[in-house]
């Protein structure tokens, strides 16, 4: 008689709804009823015809969501772990990349606004941020700090330091500029003059645009 209502049971979809459907995971943006909203046609339907593909699917369009496990348990309970993006950089000005270098969508959160502007063609992009990470640490251990980074459709570099100076870096040897601008600074500041850009395509020296905008308001 047992084995029959349960035979019974399994095979009624209404029989069991879905009750609870537990959260985990550490979550900055995701919202309790974003994630309602997403979810809302697919719990009217019971602990066994729900498909947890499905509801992963639902939940990793979510946009601050990077990756989503979904799991039943008895008797009426789908168990979520969620993972968010953990963004590195603005890209190409209104969408973010991730730390691993993908390119996602999702609304302004103030609390990454302060992160890189970086920008290149869409394929690039792991490309760009490994190139950031170079060029801003070479950079940082010799006291400045690269705001942006972009790769233009004909490959060339170009920077910006979070004083404004622009740095043209053209398509090779980037790091090998880099380095080059960092040991002729300390002569520029000699000058006593705002720089607004070093072009740095050459194979030996440079060349230097004065902000003389600047040096007049002043």
């Amino acid at each position: 008689m047992s084995a029959w209502k349960l035979n019974i049971l399994l095979n009624d979809a209404d029989a069991l709804p879905i009750e609870t459907v537990a959260i985990q995971g550490e979550r900055q943006f995701t919202t309790d009823k974003e994630i309602q909203d997403a979810l809302q046609s697919l719990m009217q339907r019971s602990f066994f015809s729900a498909d947890v593909n499905q509801v992963q699917d639902a939940l990793e369009a979510l946009p601050w969501v990077y990756q989503a496990s979904v799991r039943r348990e008895w008797p009426a309970k789908l168990k979520v772990y969620l993972v968010e993006q953990q963004a590195a950089a603005h890209w190409n000005g209104d969408a973010w990349l991730n730390v691993q270098g993908q390119v996602f969508d999702a609304p302004p959160q103030e609390m990454v606004e302060a992160l890189p502007n970086l920008a290149g063609p869409e394929d690039q992009s792991h490309a760009v941020l490994t190139a950031y990470q170079q060029v801003s640490e070479l950079l940082s251990i010799n006291g400045f700090q690269l705001v942006s980074l972009g790769l233009s459709p004909r490959h060339a570099w170009h920077a910006t330091l979070d004083s404004g100076v622009k740095l043209e870096l053209g398509r090779e040897d980037k790091m090998a500029r880099i380095q080059r601008f960092i040991n002729v600074y300390p002569t520029l500041a000699q000058q006593n003059k705002p720089i607004a850009r070093v072009d740095l395509r050459y194979d030996t020296g440079l060349a230097v645009g004065w902000d003389e905008a600047q040096k007049e308001s002043r």
